[in-house]
């Protein structure tokens, strides 16, 4: 090593900023399978029967009409379906497909064990690189998703991990989706929030991608929400319209709030959400027949004290292993969340919190886990110290996933026997062939001693990941847009504004 530069080289290697993107990876740790064939079957059983019996409230004129023609019973709003027939719409879902990405190095195949980590997304406050909790800006937006770019365990730039509150309402899903598009060649997601705000989505990727090709594969993800109990709206029934009639992949996403808007037991829980999410997807097979699909949820449970929403419950993790017991069942891809935190701050609170449903969703064998970076105070902001953090997290439970690593097995053995009884292995060949890699070595945490941690400031986590998200951003390069799409997309924004008035915003002072 020393003829390499000694030791300010090996500190720049170890230093330097390495922001390639790791790939999507399989999964091969072993699934916990919490259920027996009896207890999937009777869980399968009861949605049905809910869907027969108590049905699904569909608020959309659109829909019911769909439903009706589909052989479905409707009443009012009201849609009974049969269990054959649900059986015979979801089995045309795709059980695997895979995303392309402005950079076709970083498509993602998705479905099995292929599985990929997704930002948080939603967060109506940030603490900022100073930890300051505030309003964010699109600065801020474009922020996250450059760090998202840069990160490697981040494989998407989501959408509005944090919210633009000083654009317009009616303008924001525009600048957002640019946002994503410009700041990262990663997939991403797209914005339902309407009807009309999804079909924008939809125009814009035509443009970066072109008409002909959405037709034929994935490039972005719409994430609709069910209210809990047995009710889909008609924002959400007509934004998945807008992404199924494109070939785009959406999550449908029963909202669960144990004890509050399902029943105070994990299966009953389970056994309707189950039902929600199936009647989605059962409808997305309606719009069109082979649109790739996933079934998604949000899993909280209730504080019987206050009434708050709790993350890193035991509840929550045997959920995860339930709804993925089902998913597979049905062979179709799943969406999760991940590292949940309710805490106010990066405390011992927020990582035992995120990395107890970290754990679960590995073993649940998730495919689209959703919400892993930053989430904290139950969503209510997203901690750029928390974003540093997480993401490193999700890198060493890759490394987990993998499985061990066999290469260079040989070589160790034969270490064994070099170095014998009472001997050590630093010095050793094959150890320092391997030395940075035979062992993942986390940035953000210190492992040195307690002199050396103080002599070096004393610096704690949360400083030390702001630092790192600093440096981050000091390092990132735009992946530059084709300077002709660049050029159309702004062109259709500025249109697409002229249309909508901002006065359909509600207040902009923040």
């Amino acid at each position: 090593m020393a003829k390499r530069g000694g030791r300010a080289a090996r500190r720049k290697l170890r230093t330097a900023v390495d922001a390639r993107m790791l790939p999507g990876f399989v999964n091969r740790l072993p699934h916990c399978d919490l259920l027996d064939a009896d207890e999937i079957a009777r869980l399968d059983s009861e949605s049905m029967s809910i869907l027969e019996e108590v049905g699904v409230q569909f608020r959309d004129p659109t829909a019911l009409r769909d439903w009706k023609r589909a052989g479905a019973t409707v009443d009012g709003e009201r849609v009974h379906i049969d269990r054959f027939l649900l059986r015979e719409l979801i089995s045309t879902i795709p059980s695997a497909f895979t995303y392309m990405a402005r950079d076709r190095q970083k498509n993602l195949r998705l479905g099995g064990r292929h599985t990929i980590f997704v930002p948080m997304t939603g967060a109506p406050y940030l603490r900022d690189l100073d930890d300051i909790r505030r309003v964010p800006t699109l600065a801020d937006l474009a922020m996250f998703h450059k760090l998202s770019h840069m990160l490697p365990s981040m494989h998407s730039s989501a959408h509005h991990i944090v919210e633009p509150c000083d654009h317009p309402i009616s303008h924001r899903h525009l600048r957002i989706t640019y946002s994503s598009m410009r700041y990262s060649d990663k997939t991403f997601m797209g914005m339902t929030t309407s009807p009309r705000n999804a079909e924008d989505v939809m125009e814009m990727c035509a443009i970066l991608f072109g008409d002909a090709f959405l037709e034929e594969h994935p490039v972005v993800t719409g994430n609709c929400n069910g209210n809990s109990p047995l009710v889909w709206d008609e924002t959400m029934l007509g934004a998945m319209r807008a992404f199924c009639r494109r070939n785009q992949p959406v999550l449908c996403s029963p909202f669960v709030l144990g004890g509050a808007n399902t029943p105070a037991s994990v299966p009953a829980a389970v056994a309707q959400l189950n039902a929600e999410a199936l009647a989605a997807l059962a409808y997305t097979q309606i719009v069109r027949k082979g649109a790739p699909a996933i079934y998604g949820h949000y899993l909280s449970t209730v504080s019987m004290k206050s009434g708050a929403p709790m993350a890193g419950t035991p509840e929550i993790s045997l959920m995860n292993f339930m709804i993925g017991q089902l998913a597979r069942h049905y062979r179709i891809p799943w969406r999760t969340s991940n590292t949940l935190g309710s805490a106010k701050i990066l405390d011992a609170q927020a990582g035992y919190e995120s990395a107890s449903t970290l754990a679960a969703v590995m073993h649940a064998g998730a495919n689209y886990i959703w919400h892993s970076a930053g989430w904290n105070e139950a969503g209510m902001h997203c901690s750029v110290a928390k974003f540093m953090v997480d993401a490193e997290q999700c890198a060493m439970a890759m490394r987990l996933a993998a499985g061990p690593d066999w290469n260079g097995f040989d070589g160790a053995l034969a270490a064994i026997r070099d170095i014998g009884p009472g001997g050590h292995f630093l010095g050793h060949p094959h150890t320092r062939e391997r030395f940075q890699t035979a062992f993942y070595l986390p940035e953000l945490f210190d492992n040195n001693s307690i002199e050396q941690w103080a002599a070096e400031g004393s610096i704690e986590t949360p400083e030390r990941a702001l630092r790192q998200a600093r440096k981050l951003l000091d390092a990132y390069e735009e992946p530059k847009l084709d300077p002709a799409i660049n050029e159309e997309l702004l062109a259709y924004i500025a249109r697409r504004e002229e249309q909508i008035p901002a006065a359909d915003a509600l207040n902009q002072e923040f």
